[in-house]
């Protein structure tokens, strides 16, 4: 029996194994690897979200400390206050 044949297949069929699962373990890393960047874009996409909302609700609380227009408007409509030579008026709506 030929000994050095033996021992290049077995050399030939462990570089083939070792390669396919370097293959396949790449594969699934770049596969990661996208899920990842979508996980990433989406949330950067949240984020930049997030920041406009908190502009507006900075730019809205500072009208609420600086406009006394708006906050009497505010009174007026959420609480149902009115000056003193005022009348509020309320009609309720039908029910079916």
């Amino acid at each position: 029996m030929n000994y050095s044949k033996l021992i290049q297949g077995f050399f030939a069929v462990l570089f083939t194994a070792i390669t396919l699962w370097a293959a396949a373990f790449f594969v699934q890393m770049h596969r990661d690897l996208k899920t990842l960047r979508a996980q990433q874009a989406a949330s950067q996409r949240q984020l930049v979200e997030a920041e406009a909302r908190l502009k507006q609700q900075e730019k809205y609380l500072d009208r609420l400390r600086h406009d006394p227009v708006l906050v009497e408007q505010l009174i007026r409509q959420k609480l149902g206050y009115a000056k003193g030579e005022e009348f509020i008026f309320r009609f309720e709506e039908e029910k079916k």
